[in-house]
């Protein structure tokens, strides 16, 4: 089904407007979101994606309906996968609460415009070279791969940009609020949090490599695949807040998006062999293979999260991780007095610690005693009790 210039320009209007709305209402000025506020806009742009995709099912068809579904299904859990990276990078470079959103509406932006451009690429290679298939195929299937290794979620805001931005410019070890520049020593210095943008934009664009090919596999509707994605990442910033604590609980998170990953590369393979015109493949003609339909596609990757989500809230060893990777990040925040300025958010903070450690006391010694630097942890914790002693004295 085509969809009309008219359409498009709706849809891309519809969607300028929910970002700037979240920039003028809630970013401009700087807060820590609550956990209500999170959890209503969360469930606010889910519902909006919900009733967009009844739209398709609607006007569409069921064939489009169910592969929106399945793409921003996908796209969805691929976007909370980021948030891991988003968060070791926001911590890396000890962004202060208040301005954290700010950070993360500018990768949404980011990742946004990056994704589209790669959507477009996509598209015109897909039209012009069914071989195309093949690539994204075994591009799915490493990225599988890569996904299972141990190091995956590693420190990623050091990287070669980021280093060669503080060799070469002027740079403060210092945030001025939420300004990009600032003045230092007569000087005009980069902040990290311009350097922290550029960083987040650049993992963005890695994000795109692996998220577009997968939802390619599950549709070539050009339109299909750009809402999916734009709506899978309309959220994230609430998102971020009301699972923030949250993430590391899902251990097996990883090896859930490996298997839909793994899987779509799999279909997008015998996809190409279906459409094959190589001509050192069956002399160029198409071979004989089954191809996966989008219902079998939207049942596997359903099915896939299901199972991960459930397995990872009901894991021991995944409690165990979580209280005591929470308790060290609110430690060393409760530590950082650059974190915030805000005395009731540092409360907050450290009743959050309080509650980790009488959990992680009650757990049972095998799984508590699995954690790394189990003595460096403990010395990050009472450092916390210290300072707050003082601070309840003074």
């Amino acid at each position: 089904m085509s969809v009309s210039p008219l359409i498009w320009g709706i849809t891309i209007a519809v969607i300028v407007a929910l970002l700037a709305f979240d920039y003028f209402f809630h970013i401009r000025k700087a807060h820590v979101p609550s956990l209500k506020e999170a959890a209503i806009w969360s469930a606010l742009y889910v519902g909006i994606a919900v009733v967009f995709g009844i739209l398709v099912l609607i006007f569409g068809g069921t064939a489009m309906g169910s592969e929106y579904f399945a793409g921003y299904i996908t796209e969805k859990a691929l976007s909370v996968d980021n948030l891991f990276v988003f968060l070791i990078i926001i911590a890396s470079f000890k962004v202060p609460r208040e301005d954290q959103q700010k950070v993360l509406l500018f990768g949404i932006v980011f990742s946004l415009i990056a994704r589209t451009g790669f959507i477009f690429l996509g598209a015109a290679l897909i039209n012009s070279f069914a071989w195309v298939f093949y690539i994204f195929g075994l591009i799915l299937i490493v990225t599988a791969g890569n996904l299972l290794k141990p190091s995956h979620g590693g420190d990623e805001a050091d990287n070669f940009i980021i280093r060669m931005a503080r060799r070469f410019f002027h740079t403060t070890d210092y945030y001025d609020g939420d300004k990009l520049f600032t003045i230092q020593n007569g000087k005009r210095a980069l902040t990290p949090m311009l350097l922290v943008m550029v960083a987040i934009g650049g993992t963005d664009i890695l994000f795109a490599l692996d998220s577009i090919p997968a939802i390619f596999g599950l549709t070539q509707n050009v339109y299909i695949v750009f809402t999916a994605t734009a709506f899978s990442l309309m959220g994230l910033r609430q998102l971020y807040f009301l699972i923030d604590g949250l993430l590391d609980r899902l251990i097996y998170l990883s090896y859930g998006l490996a298997a839909i990953l793994a899987f779509i590369g799999v279909k997008l393979i015998l996809h190409a062999l279906h459409e094959n015109n190589l001509p050192f493949i069956n002399d160029g003609n198409p071979v004989p293979v089954i191809e996966i339909s989008t219902g079998l596609s939207l049942t596997v990757i359903i099915g896939v999260l299901v199972v991960t989500v459930v397995a990872s809230l009901l894991s021991k060893a995944g409690k165990a991780q979580t209280a005591i990777n929470n308790a060290r990040r609110h430690a060393l925040n409760y530590i950082d007095l650059s974190y915030t300025a805000d005395h009731a958010e540092r409360e907050r903070i450290y009743g959050l610690l309080v509650e980790e450690e009488r959990q992680i006391e009650q757990m049972e010694p095998k799984y508590r005693n699995k954690a790394k630097d189990v003595d460096k942890i403990r010395e990050q914790v009472a450092e916390a009790h210290r300072q707050h002693a003082e601070y309840q004295r003074g």
